[in-house]
């Protein structure tokens, strides 16, 4: 693919290729656990690492579908290569453990997905990490959190569920000063709207669970970065086997080839469903980077081209309100994930982020009165009729 083809045709055609073998236009589901040698010298080649070539499903490259997905994904995030995994979680988990080891620090967006905040909080502190959770979007705190033996920097950018947003350049600034790994998770934006390795970063994240499967009918993760940190998760992958499986990378391949079509959509429903709640009596405060009210809404605009299809707001009336107004929804779902084609709503409390101790929810802004809608790609107007009258009591 040459470089200088623009994002909507690299979603749909980097990474893949007629089939060699048949001339397939899809790219193929390779379905197989094993690949036969041509001999056994080609076979201890390859276990040794001296020939590229595939293996086994569980070590990298996986299969030739897995190829296809990184070279896309990686190409629309301008990164050299990657890792696909199971899930999000195994691919901020292989990040974290080959980065880190006993008496390192580590700094986290204070406000990060649940499942993140307990990887870090819980497991992590465990084997001897230390944990600093700090306002990302505030540098001077960051700068004041800052240790010898900081050796990574977590980004969460929009940060799941508040959309608050950090400064990536200037993270990414203050890692490769003391040597520390920068790593964005770039799960809310996608690179359609939001690019961090052009912007410093490390290494970048995303569970293609959300915006890059898109339809809500697969489970995955993926890790784009340097051939040279590719090297260096490997063997946690190989040995933790948090490997995703043939069907999903395709299905994840299948995705990308439209995420330019639904991010737009998907971000101009966002826009028009954050200013009706932002009008409406019953609603106490909206967060969404475009709108100008975003705290900040000026960095929003500075690293990012749009801004997805996230919005987190407060129901007036606190938790009872917001339990009232997710159960009279007729057209939106009540259910966890996010990203998918249809409009999805739920409460980060006592769903999503239940794991994160109430003290620190309230500490960094997920109240009881949050409500997370993921706006899908339905027509505007039908999503805004169905809030209407579920807050129409």
């Amino acid at each position: 693919m040459k470089k200088n083809r623009k994002f909507d045709t690299l979603c749909v055609h980097a990474g893949e290729g007629p089939d060699p073998q048949h001339g397939a236009h899809a790219t193929p589901i390779y379905q197989t656990s094993t690949f036969v040698f041509k001999d056994a010298e080609q076979a201890a080649a390859r276990f040794a690492g001296k020939e590229e070539g595939y293996i086994y499903m569980r070590v990298a490259p996986h299969t030739p579908t897995h190829a296809a997905f990184v070279d896309k994904i990686a190409a629309l995030e301008g990164a050299e290569t990657g890792l696909p995994f199971a899930s999000g979680m195994a691919a901020i988990t292989a990040v974290a453990l080959a980065q880190l080891r006993k008496g390192d620090h580590l700094i986290s967006s204070d406000v990060v997905y649940g499942s993140t905040y307990s990887l870090f909080a819980k497991i992590l502190t465990k084997f001897g990490v230390e944990v600093s959770f700090v306002n990302l979007s505030d540098l001077e705190q960051v700068k004041a959190c800052l240790r010898p033996n900081t050796k990574m920097i977590f980004a969460e950018t929009p940060a799941n569920p508040t959309l608050t947003v950090c400064d990536i350049a200037e993270l990414a600034k203050m890692a490769r000063e003391i040597g520390a790994l920068s790593v964005v998770d770039n799960t809310f934006a996608t690179p359609y709207f939001q690019r961090a390795l052009p912007l410093g970063t490390d290494v970048v994240v995303h569970s293609s669970t959300k915006y890059i499967g898109g339809h809500g009918d697969l489970l995955g993760g993926v890790v784009v970065c340097s051939a040279d940190f590719v090297k260096r998760m490997k063997p946690i992958v190989h040995t933790t086997g948090g490997t995703m499986a043939p069907l999903e990378a395709w299905l994840c391949i299948r995705g990308l080839k439209t995420l330019h079509l639904r991010m737009e959509r998907h971000a101009s429903n966002a826009m028009a469903v954050a200013q009706f709640l932002e009008a409406h009596p019953r609603i106490e405060w909206v967060r969404y980077p475009l709108l100008p009210s975003h705290p900040q809404h000026a960095i929003a605009r500075k690293q990012m081209s749009g801004f997805g299809g996230m919005i987190s707001f407060g129901v007036q009336g606190g938790l009872e309100a917001g339990r009232k107004l997710m159960n009279r929804v007729e057209l939106c779902s009540l259910a966890v994930s996010l990203g998918t084609v249809d409009t999805l709503i739920q409460h980060p409390a006592s769903m999503t982020h239940a794991t994160v101790p109430r003290e620190v929810r309230q500490k960094i802004g997920i109240t009881d009165e949050m409500v997370r809608i993921s706006v899908g790609v339905e027509d505007v107007a039908d999503i805004i009729a169905d809030l209407e009258q579920a807050l129409a009591w």
